[in-house]
């Protein structure tokens, strides 16, 4: 991004339409930044959602929900989910595990697992390659436009470079074999298509540009076969490593010369059809406890760090006579951490020993619940009845007991949701006519495929209660049904939307399945269906959205039985969760502390410094110090050095703060030396924003920014997400022409529109603006900036150079001052570094952020100093909501 032209990436982006409006520069979207006036001295603001935070655990996630989560180190710009949700509160910074814990927008970010989502159809997505198609292409790299003769010469040369693809990769075993490991073995394999846990480190080139600017495939060995197939070449040129590139290529000749994929299936029901069910609900009959009750397995598919939220909800479900599973996903290690601490204060919880990195719609979450079903199954201790799939984005709305009885009533049946009567547009919309492989954390589409004859696929939503006998019988069995279909759906896109319909609506048990999976999911295709998680996955995913308090009346619905209900995230609103709890199992004491209150992680310090980026270490740092000198001028008196203090080390912890559901700020915990008794001290600081401003450095930390307008076309109001490439390189000193900026480091990005107005003919009309922090950077790779490093971070480019053309045509508009004082200051500011660096950082930071608090989370030499625990605020404060005790006489924690 450093030096890219904005002028040239905007015309990219713009289509034809930029060309025929070059004399204008932009015709349609032009991103422009604008920065204040020096002279005026206002402080402006700068500045996280399957969903997925869904599905996984952590506060808003989901496994399956999974905001996937993979992080991404560039700007700290706050992104909502999608327009479904209303725009969660910026809180400025993010965080690396894999996931954002302010829940971004789940376009940027690698999802956990999978959505009760029916992807949208992809009309022109290409498939030529196994069968004729007449949709037109969606993927068209600049390898296909080679002749075929050149294309194979590159696949060739790529095979010849690299090893053989493993023979044994769970994908490219036989069906049965998808079960065949132990819990060591999966300890050490990530997933079903062999995942490795992502790391932050930088992307390898794989790709050699020719003459003609085709990409062009290496490989060790040449392929098995002719690759001619269009979707296998993109898949073939975007992939990052030697093992992906080698399995796409196997699995797409095996498919090719046909030993891939089964062609017949023998269907066992005896039923013509789909069995046709109808469950009774009597409110009343729920309330009785039968006389043999069922005992019920709960598998918790959880990521994220919403650790919080994820104990909330697993107190509200816990029964003594239950039995708990849960998987944390692979990148999830605080998550996991937090999991084996309260895991290990009850018999009847577990935590799988083995983790997987699931990703939306891959393969790995189907083959995360084959595993944790083969576990329980040979748990001979635990004697559960049915298997329920939840995630922390999960919440009850009725009570275990009603659950209890109900399922005791109908313990032979097994309830899934069906997506309804088109079975052939089920098919294509979910793309089961489709191959697909799950290899570097992403579902690669490498072309069509036939649906096997003699079964009916069906499929819908990936939230089930299964009885222990279907259970076994998809573990053990060796039918035909059984193993093509496991062979089937580990090359399937969202497989857990579909194998256990398929398989149960074709075996002998097909008389049990309830079309009603006993949730309440809230969904509207309309805001939900933004062709979501393409940078994980070669298809569109949709999202359910979160609920709010009004839509509290849906769960006391009586049309259907419901037992659960989702997607919640804390984040987003926990009042709803509130009364929820309320109304399940009766309100607090009064007096009780922290119910309004939220807290969720960002970073831990086992997380590692490496997992945060340089612009988020120098934001923590500061606002450290910005406590120490809180700490001094409000607790300090003359003569006395027992409250002052001075920084040591890195962060130990930061949490997002909220009170009713609105941001209050960061929580910093870090250690500093008490003046008066030279001893280490441990602090916590709470930095509020005084207005919302976006947070951003140099030299490329704006890989999105985010514009908020009204749309007046909702009955509610509700902010529009414009997502706007910016490839402007925003540094602490001159910007030539567009991109340009000196001191204050407030600056505004507007979206401007050329089109007519009124009667008074074309002209440049602003559509929308956000306010950011441009800060200096104290810290270069994680160490202490040189002045070297310094100089050319913060000086910018020599002699300005960001772009080819000045836009001289828009001064008018941008209206930026130039003054040549502040540029000799600019040039003086950016040779600054250790203390000085710092001084200038925390000036630019507490124009827009202040420290409101500072207790100390043990002793302390000052005499005034408050203990973290006694503050209404601290991390550390009482939290009972989520809070987990010892069991109740009645077998409940809630």
């Amino acid at each position: 991004m450093v030096a890219a032209p904005c002028a040239r990436r905007l015309a990219r982006r713009s289509h034809s339409a930029l060309i025929a409006a070059l004399t204008v520069l932009l015709l349609q979207t032009l991103v422009v930044w604008n920065f204040s006036s020096l002279d005026s001295g206002e402080e402006q603001r700068a500045g996280g959602g399957r969903e997925k935070r869904d599905r996984g655990g952590g506060g808003a996630g989901e496994s399956s929900d999974h905001r996937a989560h993979q992080h991404r180190r560039g700007p700290a710009a706050f992104h909502s989910k999608a327009l479904d949700q209303p725009p969660r509160p910026y809180t400025g910074l993010e965080t690396q595990d894999g996931y954002f814990s302010h829940r971004p927008k789940e376009k940027m970010r690698t999802d956990s697992n999978n959505e009760n989502s029916v992807p949208k159809d992809f009309e022109n997505i290409d498939n030529s390659n196994f069968a004729p198609r007449t949709q037109r292409q969606k993927y068209q790299p600049e390898l296909v436009k080679k002749p075929l003769s050149k294309q194979k010469e590159h696949l060739k040369k790529k095979l010849e470079q690299e090893g053989k693809v493993k023979e044994n990769s769970l994908l490219g075993k036989n069906s049965n074999e998808v079960l065949q490991f132990s819990h060591h073995a999966v300890k050490n394999s990530s997933s079903s298509s062999n995942l490795k846990e992502i790391h932050r480190s930088p992307r390898q080139p794989h790709l050699k540009r020719s003459g003609n600017s085709s990409p062009e495939i290496r490989y060790d060995q040449p392929p098995k076969c002719e690759i001619s197939g269009k979707e296998a070449i993109s898949a073939l040129s975007r992939s990052k490593s030697k093992h992906c590139r080698r399995e796409i290529a196997e699995i797409y000749c095996q498919h090719k010369q046909g030993k891939l994929m089964p062609e017949k299936v023998m269907r066992l029901c005896p039923l013509d059809g789909k069995a046709n069910n109808n469950v009774l609900w009597d409110e009343d009959s729920v309330e009785y406890m039968p006389a043999n009750p069922v005992r019920i397995a709960f598998v918790l598919v959880v990521h994220g760090r919403a650790s919080r939220q994820l104990q909330r909800m697993f107190k509200a479900i816990y029964h003594k006579d239950h039995f708990y599973y849960i998987h944390v996903d692979k990148r999830s290690n605080y998550l996991h951490r937090k999991v084996l601490q309260f895991a290990s204060q009850y018999p009847n919880v577990r935590v799988t020993p083995w983790r997987m990195a699931t990703i939306w719609g891959g393969a790995s979450l189907l083959s995360t619940y084959l595993q944790s079903m083969r576990d329980l199954i040979e748990m001979n201790d635990w004697p559960w009845d049915f298997f329920i799939n939840l995630s922390a984005a999960d919440y009850p709305i009725r009570t275990n007991d009603q659950l209890v009885a109900f399922l005791s009533r109908y313990r032979n049946m097994n309830f899934l949701k069906s997506h309804g009567r088109d079975n052939a547009r089920f098919i294509r919309k979910q793309g089961l006519d489709r191959l697909f492989l799950e290899c570097d954390t992403h579902m690669w589409r490498l072309g069509d495929r036939k649906i096997p004859e003699g079964i009916t696929l069906d499929g819908g939503s990936d939230w089930f209660l299964l009885n222990r006998k279907f259970v076994e019988y998809v573990i053990f069995s060796s039918d035909d049904l059984v193993t093509k279909m496991k062979r089937f759906y580990s090359y399937t896109l969202l497989p857990a939307e579909s194998f256990f319909h398929t398989v149960l609506e074709n075996s002998p048990h097909c008389d049990s399945m309830v079309d009603n999976n006993l949730r309440i999911t809230n969904w509207n295709r309309k805001l939900g269906c933004k062709c979501q998680y393409k940078h994980i996955v070669d298809w569109c995913g949709c999202s359910p959205n979160d609920f709010k308090p009004a839509d509290f009346h849906r769960f006391q619905q009586t049309a259907r039985p419901t037992f659960f209900a989702r997607k919640f995230e804390a984040v987003v609103n926990q009042e709803i969760i509130g009364q929820l709890d309320y109304y399940l199992y009766g309100n607090y004491p009064s007096g009780t502390p922290g119910l309004r209150s939220y807290w969720e992680n960002i970073y831990d310090e086992p997380d590692g410094i490496h997992s945060l980026s340089d612009v988020i270490l120098t934001m923590y740092h500061s606002f450290s110090r910005l406590g120490l000198r809180r700490a001094e001028t409000s607790l300090h008196t003359d003569g006395d050095n027992s409250c002052r203090y001075y920084p040591m080390g890195h962060p130990v912890s930061v949490q997002l703060y909220f009170l009713a559901d609105r941001f209050q700020g960061f929580l910093i915990k870090h250690h500093a030396t008490n003046l008066a008794v030279s001893k280490l001290e441990t602090l916590e600081t709470w930095v509020m924003p005084k207005k919302m401003f976006k947070i951003a450095s140099p030299p490329s930390d704006f890989g999105r920014l985010q514009f908020s307008e009204r749309d007046s076309g909702m009955r509610e109001e509700r902010a529009l997400q414009l997502q706007i490439e910016v490839d402007c390189v925003m540094e602490p000193a001159l910007f030539s022409s567009l991109c340009y900026s000196i001191l204050p480091l407030v600056s505004t990005l507007k979206k401007l529109k050329f089109g007519k107005v009124g009667d008074y003919g074309h002209r440049w009309v602003p559509v929308a603006e956000t306010k950011f922090l441009v800060t200096p950077l104290t810290f270069s790779n994680r160490q202490s900036i040189k002045q070297e490093e310094s100089m050319k971070l913060h000086s910018g480019p020599p002699k300005n150079a960001y772009m080819e053309q000045s836009f001289q045509g828009l001064n008018p508009v941008l209206n930026i001052p130039i003054k040549a004082a502040q540029v000799d200051q600019a040039k003086k500011n950016a040779a600054l570094v250790g203390t000085k660096l710092e001084n200038w950082v925390d000036t630019l930071v507490s124009s827009i952020w202040s420290a409101v608090d500072v207790c100390s989370t043990g002793p302390t030499s000052c005499p005034v100093m408050q203990a973290c625990s006694q503050t209404a605020w601290s991390s550390l404060s009482p939290d009972p909501k989520s809070e987990l005790g010892p069991i109740k006489p009645d077998g409940r924690l809630r």
